[in-house]
């Protein structure tokens, strides 16, 4: 299934980690890294990282220095060729969900998005690559909340990097942005940057305060500082628990830290989380009509294999209703495929539907679903109330988020003899959404009215 590596050899490990032997005239320990080469775009291996943390903390500007392959001017221009609208050039400030790849090939070289001056397109990112990253670009502007938490929960994330000034500490939204990925159990790294400019006095302070959050009762994570490529090998062997918080600290401007943090996500290990064997669901997460190609949707493959030609059926409508349709194309990373596994990313061109009849939220389900799918408007989930300035109760409305679903919901009725929630309760609730919507039990969910309010999991679908 897998080539042997044959890259550079590190200092006392290698680019990766699948196998290890000792020599034992030296004590040292290798690490070797075993990958195939893929005979097929299907096959690439693709991580989802979503990029949050406090605005000006310099996660566009990270992006920039990671894909583009040149290091930043101190001046922000690294991340000019990220953004998308011409206010966020203007303000520096990401205000939308941006995208951004970064390709390893078979020998774990970073494949350079940078040809001649110009960008590489992605199509030629991924012929080259053996793994691909997937980096979500997320607002960190207060104002921009809601976004953010739609690009963790409806962008299905592998992992979180969290961004963090050494210069300013845990301010604004970081604690924000950390307690929405604990709520969505996704595991966390750090990144610390602007080290180059940061006094070491308030670099000390922002490690401990970061150390001191990390470990309260309320996240229970254990901070591991990354500062040798063996400390690369192990944290990204052991990242697959929830409790490891591997820490980079890093500057943009001298490369500092830089290939450290390049290493380990070239190790992270692909999740085991999708099911290629279970019925095809695909969850929409934006929609686009194009020239000559008519309505695609995007989103991410949670469970089976979509093949160029399948049925499935798509809903719900405003009735809660589903009809079938036609997968004309795929696309994965701009570059046209056959096939769309559980776990990749893909756009989906269809046949004959309105970009109009359609809406975030929705999903694409196997044609063979008994009974037919419904949507539902009415649910119960398990929640626990984060903080609240009042109280919670009868006829309370808050936009809640549960994969890509993103609508208001009132709550109907609690197993509260008062119908009273406040900070810290836990309740089994019945909410009820303004449009039918597509949940599965078990699912987390985030209700906010402005910040994060309480998070949950449902626990019964009604009706």
């Amino acid at each position: 299934m897998f080539e042997k590596n044959s890259g550079p050899s590190l200092p006392e490990s290698t680019s990766g980690a699948t196998g290890d032997s000792t020599d034992q005239s030296t004590g040292k320990t290798s690490y070797v890294m075993i990958r195939k080469v893929p005979k097929s775009a299907e096959e690439l291996l693709e991580l989802r990282v979503a990029v949050v943390g406090n605005v000006d903390a310099g996660k566009s500007t990270l992006l920039g220095v990671l894909t583009k392959g040149v290091l930043d001017d101190g001046r922000g221009k690294a991340r000019v060729n990220l953004f998308r609208h011409k206010h966020e050039i203007d303000s520096g400030r990401t205000s939308s969900v941006g995208m951004e790849i970064l390709g390893f090939d078979a020998k774990s070289q970073p494949v350079s998005t940078l040809v001649n001056g110009r960008n590489a397109p992605w199509d030629e990112i991924c012929g080259k690559a053996a793994k691909v990253l997937s980096f979500i670009d997320l607002a960190g502007h207060e104002r921009y909340l809601k976004t953010t938490v739609f690009g963790m929960t409806g962008c299905a994330p592998d992992f979180v990097m969290l961004m963090v000034g050494s210069n300013a500490g845990i301010i604004g939204m970081t604690k924000e942005h950390l307690g929405l990925s604990l709520a969505l159990g996704v595991p966390v790294l750090v990144v610390i940057t602007k080290i180059d400019m940061c006094p070491p006095n308030v670099l000390e302070n922002t490690v401990k305060q970061l150390t001191k959050i990390l470990k309260s009762a309320g996240c229970r994570k254990i901070p591991m500082f990354v500062k040798s490529h063996e400390d690369v090998v192990v944290t990204a062997g052991n990242f697959v628990s929830e409790r490891i918080c591997p820490i980079f600290q890093v500057s943009n401007v001298t490369g500092e830290g830089l290939d450290l943090l390049k290493n380990f996500l070239n190790v992270l290990p692909i999740s085991q989380k999708y099911n290629k064997d279970e019925p095809v669901e695909y969850q929409i997460t934006d929609t686009f009509s194009v020239p000559f190609v008519g309505t695609v949707v995007s989103g991410v493959v949670m469970n089976g294999i979509v093949h160029a030609g399948d049925q499935l059926y798509l809903g719900p409508d405003g009735n809660g209703a589903f009809q079938m349709v036609t997968v004309k194309s795929i696309q994965r990373k701009r570059l046209n495929v056959p096939l769309a596994c559980a776990g990749q990313s893909a756009s989906f061109g269809l046949k004959k539907v309105r970009r109009s009849t359609i809406r975030k939220g929705m999903v694409m389900l196997d044609k063979e679903t008994t009974p037919p799918p419904r949507g539902c408007r009415e649910f119960e989930a398990e929640i626990l109330v984060l903080y609240h300035s009042t109280t919670i109760g009868h006829k309370y409305q808050a936009m809640l988020h549960c994969g890509a679903v993103r609508q208001t919901a009132r709550v109907l009725a609690m197993d509260k003899p008062d119908q009273i929630l406040r900070t810290g309760d836990r309740a089994t609730v019945r909410f009820q959404f303004l449009q039918p919507a597509y949940l599965k039990i078990g699912a987390r969910l985030i209700f906010r009215e402005g910040r994060t309010k309480g998070i949950g999991k449902v626990s019964k679908i009604i009706a």
